[in-house]
């Protein structure tokens, strides 16, 4: 069966239909990009993949990141487990871009639905590359140039893991250029964005909360409802995402693989 690609909003996201990932062919791998670069956001239904066969996928795309604070799955150092420990302790109810406080951030993130509650625990994308195309021509011109200040610190402390967390305080671009489409994308979020470079916290708040606001508006969402054997890839040099954490005490266990990026422009 040959590939179908089937848009799931009109901001973002795809799900791509008649592929096994376990199975994945050079010309399939060839669409599957393609139609990444477009829709930022692929959802694969029914993928019953193994840790190898989910790491092996994640090659394709590059070196696979380890996570320097979150722990990772016993024997596959390349894989997070990311369950549900209770909302209070919810490391992901917040829009983010992955590690965006690294020097290279990640690429992609993959995250595979390996059990799930009855209903709830929906993941949110936005699309940055539309979120900075709305903007203002007076505001894209302001932002031109301007960097902000990323750090894990919040991260690191919530998860226990402080005292080892050495990377924090990068600098990047507030309007991101893709590497492969030369799109500019809004590059800042709620979660490691602290300040804007050069400004005090009071002068970066009332931008920077006018620019997160901007990044997740309604029109530039998907909000994707998981099913069991879901593998959904999306691009962090274009999108933001938040994990809704509606399902209470409810088992729910994602497997996620991040492939490592290059230094933002």
């Amino acid at each position: 069966m040959s590939l179908e690609t089937k848009p799931l909003s009109g901001s973002l996201g795809a799900e791509i239909l008649g592929v096994d990932l376990a199975q994945l062919e050079a010309p399939e791998f060839r669409q599957i990009r393609e139609a990444f670069l477009e829709h930022h956001v692929l959802a694969f239904r029914d993928q019953k993949l193994t840790p190898e066969q989910q790491i092996e996928f994640g090659r394709l795309w590059g070196e696979l990141f380890i996570h320097p604070i979150v722990p990772h799955l016993p024997d596959y150092p390349e894989i997070v487990p990311i369950v549900n420990s209770g909302k209070s302790k919810s490391l992901t109810e917040i829009w983010h871009s992955d590690v965006s406080f690294s020097a290279k951030p990640p690429m992609a993130s993959g995250l595979l639905a390996v059990s799930l509650p009855s209903y709830g625990g929906d993941t949110i994308f936005a699309n940055q590359h539309k979120a900075y195309d709305l903007l203002s021509e007076g505001m894209k011109t302001m932002l031109d140039g301007m960097r902000a200040i990323h750090s894990g610190t919040g991260l690191a402390s919530a998860s226990g893991k402080r005292d080892a967390w050495k990377e924090h305080g990068q600098d990047h671009p507030v309007v991101r250029t893709h590497p492969e489409t030369g799109r500019k994308a809004l590059y800042v979020s709620p979660a490691f964005t602290v300040a804007l470079e050069d400004m005090t916290l009071e002068e970066s708040r009332p931008l920077l909360e006018y620019l997160n606001e901007a990044g997740h508006a309604p029109d530039v969402c998907y909000r994707h409802r998981w099913q069991t054997g879901d593998l959904v890839l999306w691009d962090n040099r274009s999108v933001q995402h938040y994990a809704v954490h509606d399902h209470g005490k409810a088992e729910r266990t994602m497997h996620r693989i991040t492939i490592m990026g290059d230094t933002p422009r």
